[in-house]
């Protein structure tokens, strides 16, 4: 038998998490996003409502869908994102289009030399506001 590919993986994987209701993932409305700038090692946790943009840096993420796993299931998030590269002069360049996962962010990666995306978590409304200590200097 033949071994999957890694884009037939994560199709089949799409195709399981988002086959509608049968399937009992359910479409939530908030993406919650792992945005990592590799230049100045700083992490941010972005609430992606669906069809908004979003910025981070120059990227501005687009999320469509948003499925979480019932919670019988293995935990598992998936979203479809659309993230452009917007320059200095507001044109967009598309670098991704596709379907992300929580559990494996290697499986369907954003290949950018500054930035990181991943999928945390997809929810109904953001989290409460939690204290930024890494941030803040040590006192």
């Amino acid at each position: 038998m033949r071994a999957l590919t890694l884009p037939a993986a994560a199709a089949a994987l799409a195709a399981a998490l988002c086959a509608g209701p049968s399937a009992g993932a359910a479409e939530r409305p908030l993406a919650l996003l792992q945005a990592l700038d590799k230049v100045v090692a700083r992490t941010s946790t972005l609430a992606a409502p669906l069809d908004e943009p979003v910025r981070f840096g120059t990227l501005r993420i687009v999320v469509r869908v948003c499925h979480e796993a019932p919670p019988e299931e293995p935990p598992e998030n998936a979203a479809f994102l659309e993230i452009d590269e917007v320059d200095h002069e507001g044109r967009a360049v598309r670098l991704y289009t596709g379907w992300m996962f929580s559990s494996t962010p290697g499986l369907a990666a954003l290949e950018h030399p500054v930035y990181d995306i991943g999928v945390l978590a997809c929810t109904d409304s953001e989290p409460a506001a939690e204290s930024e200590s890494s941030e803040k200097p040590a006192g």
